[in-house]
C-alpha cells in the first residue's frame, strides 16, 4: 500500500564497493559481454598510461582457460607504500577505493586514459576473485580479493575463484611473495569476472580484444601488446607493435586507392578551466588551470564515397563522437568553403551551389586524437568528448595545417590538392543533381517518352516488386533472349564485353564510362552515398553471362560495380546470377515415346546422369552438347533453363561481411598487384587443368 511517510530514515546508503555491485551498469555500461570486455579495457588502459607516460613498452593480456584474464605489464608497478590519509598501501586503495588514484591533478599523467579512478576499484568490486602482483623495491608484492573485500584464498593447486576465502579482520596485509632483481618493475592483474554479475554466458571475445590491441598500438608508437587465447586445444598468440602510429593506422583502415598521400595535422592550444583543486586544508576550492591540448590528425583521400573517421581522447575512442570531433567538421567545412570560392572559376562552381559536409568527407580516411589533462568525458563509458575549448583548438589547427598544405609549392602537394578539389566539387555536383533527378523521376511506362537507353529492352509492368532486369552479355544473347522473356515482367540491357574495372577507376571515370553509365541509369536509383534503394526500377537484377571463363569474369565485373556503387541493392537481396545449364543430354526413349531432355550444371552432375542411363539400360544421343555462350541456346531453351520462373535456377548474391568482401573485392580488382599474385601462387596447388576453359 502507498504511503505518504517519506523521510530520511527512507534513503540507502550503499558505502564503498557496494555501489558498484548494485548498479553496476552505471559505472561499465552493460552486464553483458560489452560491460565484460569494458572492464577488461579498463585494466589494460592503465597499463597503456604507464607506456604513454613513458614507461614499459610491453603489455601481456592472457585468457586462461578457466574464464580468468590476466594484464601483465613492465611498467613502474602500483604503489606499495603506505597513502597516508587513508592508512592503506597504494595497490589497496586503489583497488577498493572509488575516485582513488594516480590521474587527478595532473601529477603523475600528463595524459591518460583511466581519468575517473574507478576502473581498477570498479573491476574488483565486480570479480569474483582478484590478484595483483607487483614488483617494485627489490620484492613481489601480493594482495588478492573476493568481490572487492582484501583475504587470502587457501589454493589447493591452481589459483581458483571457489578457494576457500579469509578475509582480513582487523588490518590489511600486502604480502612479500618473492624477490627481483633491482630495477626491475611491473604489475600483473589476474581476475575472474564474477558470474552472479555477468552470467554463466558471457564471456571474452578474442576478436574484439585483438581488434582493440590492435588499435591501441597503432596510437602508441613502439609499445608491444601480446594477446594470448589459451582456451582452445592450442594456444594462439598475436602480437602488434606499429613504428609509424596514426598515419600507419589510417593506411590500415583505408577502404579504397589514395587520390592524396596520408597528410599529417599537427597542433597544440591551451585554454582555462575552472575546475575544484584541494587545497593545503582538504577543502576543494574551485581554481582556474591553464591546460594545453595536443591535436594529431592523420588523414587520406581516397577514390571511394565512404567515411571511415576514427577519434580518440587520450587514445581512449570515442565512437559517439564530442567537441574535438565537432571541431574536425568545423574546420574542415571552413577550409573547404574557402577554397572552392577562391576557385569558383576552374571548378566551373556558381554562387547557388555550396558545399556540405558529406561532400568533403566522402572517401576520406581519418584518424583524429587529441591529449589533454583531465578531459571531461559523458560518462564513465567515455564515448563521448564534452570539454567545450577542445573544440576551437581543434578546428584551428585542421584548418591552418590544410592551409599550409595546400599552398605547398612542392609538386606532389599541388597535385594531390588539385585532384581532391575536383573530387570534393564532383561530389557536390553529383549530390545536386541527385535530389533534382529524384524531385523529378517517376516511373516511366511503355505509353511515355523515356530518356533511357535506347538499347534497353523494357518490360510493361510498372510494379516493381514483381519486375525484373537481365543484364546479358553481348547481342547474340540479347537476340535470343527478347523472344525468351517474358515481356510482362522482363527487361533487358545487353552490355558489350567486360565493362569498365570500377575498383581501380575513379569516380568520374566509372561515370563516362557508357556500360556503367547505361546500367546506373536504367536501375534509376543513382549511385554511391546518393544510391536510394526506394527509387530502384526493379525488384530484382540478374546478371545473365555465358559459363564460361569470360563469362565469369564480366561477372566479377558486374558485382564490384554493385558492390562499390549500389550496395544497397546486395544488402537487400535483390542481386542474383542466373544459372545456365552446361549439358544438355537428350536420353531416347524407345518406341514413339518422345525423347527427354535433361539439363545438366556441373561436369560431376554429366557423368552422374549418363552413369544412371547407362544403369537403367537407356541411350543418348552422343556426344552431349557442350553449351559455350548463351547465345547457343534457342528460345525455348534458355527460357526453360534460365528466365521461366517455375523452371530457372538463380543464384542471389548476398554480403554477409561488406569488410571481408571489401578485402577480397581490393585483392582480386584493386591497383595493388603483389596482394594478387600472392593469392594465385598460393591458390595453384587448388587448380585442375581441365577446369581451365581454354
Amino acid at each position: 500500500m502507498a504511503t505518504n511517510d517519506y523521510s530520511a530514515r527512507h534513503l540507502s546508503v550503499l558505502e564503498g564497493l557496494e555501489a558498484v555491485r548494485k548498479r553496476p551498469g552505471m559505472y561499465i555500461g552493460s552486464t553483458d559481454a560489452r560491460g565484460l570486455m569494458h572492464c577488461l579495457w579498463e585494466i589494460i588502459d592503465n597499463s597503456v598510461d604507464e607506456a604513454l607516460a613513458g614507461f614499459g613498452t610491453g603489455i601481456d593480456v592472457v585468457l586462461h582457460p578457466d574464464d580468468s584474464v590476466e594484464v601483465r605489464d613492465s611498467a613502474r608497478g602500483i604503489p606499495v607504500d603506505i597513502e597516508p590519509k587513508t592508512g592503506l598501501t597504494g595497490v589497496e586503495v586503489v583497488f577498493t577505493k572509488l575516485h582513488a588514484g594516480g590521474k587527478f591533478g595532473s601529477g603523475s599523467y600528463s595524459s591518460s586514459g583511466g581519468l575517473h579512478g574507478v576502473g581498477a576499484s570498479v573491476v574488483n568490486a565486480l570479480s569474483e576473485r582478484l590478484d595483483v602482483e607487483v614488483d617494485r623495491n627489490g620484492k613481489t608484492w601480493a594482495m588478492s580479493f573476493h568481490r572487492g573485500e582484501p583475504g587470502v584464498f587457501d589454493d589447493a593447486g591452481d589459483p581458483a575463484p571457489d578457494s576457500p576465502f579469509h578475509p582480513f579482520s582487523s588490518g590489511s596485509e600486502l604480502r612479500v611473495v618473492g624477490k627481483v632483481a633491482k630495477g626491475v618493475t611491473g604489475t600483473r592483474i589476474r581476475y575472474w569476472a564474477d558470474q552472479q554479475i555477468f552470467g554463466k554466458n558471457v564471456e571474452f571475445s578474442a576478436d574484439d580484444l585483438i581488434g582493440r590491441a590492435r588499435q591501441t598500438a597503432f596510437l602508441v608508437p613502439g609499445l608491444t601488446i601480446a594477446i594470448t587465447d589459451a582456451r582452445g586445444d592450442a594456444a594462439e598468440q598475436t602480437d602488434f607493435t606499429y613504428e609509424g602510429g596514426i598515419s600507419e593506422f589510417a593506411d590500415y583502415l583505408a577502404p579504397d586507392s589514395a587520390i592524396t598521400e596520408t597528410w599529417r595535422l599537427t597542433g597544440t592550444g591551451s585554454f582555462v578551466e575552472t575546475v575544484p583543486v584541494l587545497n593545503g586544508s582538504g577543502a576543494m576550492v574551485p581554481t582556474e588551470v591553464n591546460r594545453e591540448c595536443e591535436v594529431d590528425i592523420a588523414l587520406r583521400w581516397g577514390t571511394g564515397y565512404d567515411t571511415v573517421l576514427r577519434s580518440f581522447v587520450n587514445i581512449i575512442s570515442t565512437p559517439k563522437g564530442g567537441s574535438h570531433q565537432a571541431g574536425f567538421d568545423q574546420g574542415v567545412m571552413k577550409f573547404f568553403r574557402q577554397q572552392v570560392e577562391q576557385n569558383a572559376r576552374r571548378l566551373k562552381v556558381t554562387a547557388n551551389e555550396k558545399l556540405e559536409k558529406d561532400d568533403i568527407l566522402a572517401g576520406l580516411t581519418g584518424v583524429l586524437t587529441v591529449r589533454l589533462p583531465e578531459p571531461q568525458f559523458e560518462g564513465q563509458t567515455k564515448e563521448v568528448l564534452g570539454t567545450p575549448a577542445v573544440r576551437a583548438i581543434v578546428s584551428k589547427v585542421v584548418s591552418d595545417s590544410l592551409a599550409a598544405r595546400f599552398s605547398s609549392t612542392k609538386r606532389d602537394d599541388k597535385a594531390q590538392s588539385a585532384l581532391l578539389l575536383d573530387k570534393v566539387v564532383s561530389e557536390m555536383k553529383s549530390r545536386i543533381s541527385a535530389r533534382a533527378h529524384k524531385e523529378t523521376q517517376r516511373r516511366k511506362n511503355a505509353l511515355e517518352t523515356s530518356s533511357l537507353p535506347p538499347k534497353l529492352v523494357d518490360c510493361r509492368s510498372t510494379d516493381v516488386a514483381h519486375s525484373e532486369l537481365f543484364i546479358v552479355e553481348g547481342d547474340s544473347a540479347l537476340g535470343t533472349a527478347r523472344r525468351a522473356r517474358d515481356s510482362e515482367h522482363q527487361a533487358l540491357l545487353p552490355i558489350r564485353g567486360k565493362i569498365l574495372n570500377v575498383q581501380k577507376a575513379s569516380v568520374s571515370d566509372m561515370l563516362s564510362n557508357a556500360e556503367c553509365a547505361s546500367i546506373i541509369q536504367v536501375i534509376g536509383a543513382g549511385s554511391g552515398r546518393t544510391f536510394d534503394l526506394a527509387s530502384a526500377r526493379y525488384g530484382k537484377v540478374i546478371i545473365m553471362s555465358d559459363a564460361d571463363v569470360d563469362g565469369a569474369h564480366i561477372r566479377t565485373l558486374l558485382l564490384t560495380l554493385f558492390f562499390r556503387y549500389m550496395r544497397p541493392m546486395i544488402e537487400a537481396g535483390r542481386v542474383f546470377a542466373a544459372v545456365p545449364p552446361l549439358h544438355r543430354v537428350i536420353a531416347i526413349n524407345p518406341g514413339s515415346k518422345p525423347n527427354e531432355t535433361i539439363y545438366t550444371y556441373s561436369d560431376q552432375e554429366l557423368h552422374a546422369v549418363l552413369g544412371n542411363l547407362k544403369k537403367s539400360g537407356r541411350r543418348w544421343q552422343e556426344p552431349p552438347q557442350r553449351y559455350k555462350g548463351l547465345g547457343e541456346m534457342d528460345a525455348d531453351q534458355l527460357a526453360t533453363t534460365t528466365m521461366d520462373r517455375t523452371h530457372r535456377l538463380l543464384r542471389r548474391v548476398k554480403v554477409d561481411d561488406a569488410e571481408r568482401a571489401a578485402e577480397v573485392f581490393e585483392v582480386l580488382m584493386g591497383n595493388d598487384v603483389a596482394p594478387r599474385k600472392e593469392f594465385i601462387i598460393s591458390g595453384s596447388d587448388q587448380l585442375s587443368r581441365d577446369r581451365i576453359d581454354a
